[in-house]
């Protein structure tokens, strides 16, 4: 495993908590993921899909089973990723296209992110409250055909987000005007 240190586990619980309602709290269903931290370092372990952040920290299972809480400041992305075996060392997350081409194809607000370290981010987001009302925001990447399939970025990494557009699918033509009811009767007996 490289980068990153392992926490000690007393300091895992927030207070109040003990161990079997941290692990309890932590959803049934992980993904694989990818933790990149501003020092360039990168841990790999598995992370549920929402609701995973708890008093300032993120808390996954690293590859070996135990849990983990990394520093929400700390992280710069949290990558899902179909693979952990990229063959890179330096890129597991195999991220090399970090803005679109041109317009997006899904739908969603098209949002492109600045991260404090300069780096610059494109993706979709879903056109609700969740970009808001919560610790960071999800994105969908460019890359669709990469390892990488969503991007958590914390709301402590963004320096700025900017919403390019707003992507949905075609607008429905309104209902033509219905005819009198009266009218419609009468012509059809007559």
């Amino acid at each position: 495993m490289r980068g990153g240190q392992y926490v000690q586990q007393s300091s895992l619980l927030s207070p109040g908590w003990s161990l079997g309602q941290v692990l309890t709290s932590m959803s049934s269903s992980r993904k694989k993921a990818i933790f990149r931290k501003f020092s360039r370092d990168w841990l790999a372990g598995y992370l549920a899909a929402a609701d995973f952040v708890h008093a300032g920290r993120v808390e996954m299972l690293d590859l070996e089973g135990k849990v983990v809480a990394l520093a929400v400041e700390d992280l710069k992305w949290i990558c899902y990723v179909r693979d952990f075996n990229s063959g890179e060392l330096n890129n597991p997350e195999r991220l090399l296209r970090k803005t679109f081409a041109g317009r997006p194809r899904g739908e969603g607000l098209f949002v492109r992110a600045r991260l404090k370290d300069g780096d610059l981010v494109e993706g979709l987001a879903a056109n609700d409250r969740s970009l808001v009302a919560s610790d960071g925001v999800f994105l969908t990447p460019p890359d669709l055909r990469s390892n990488t399939q969503r991007i958590w970025i914390p709301r402590d990494a963004l320096e700025d987000l900017e919403v390019v557009a707003v992507i949905g699918g075609a607008r429905k033509k309104p209902p033509p005007p219905a005819a009198k009811q009266d009218e419609a009767q009468e012509t059809l007996f007559s």
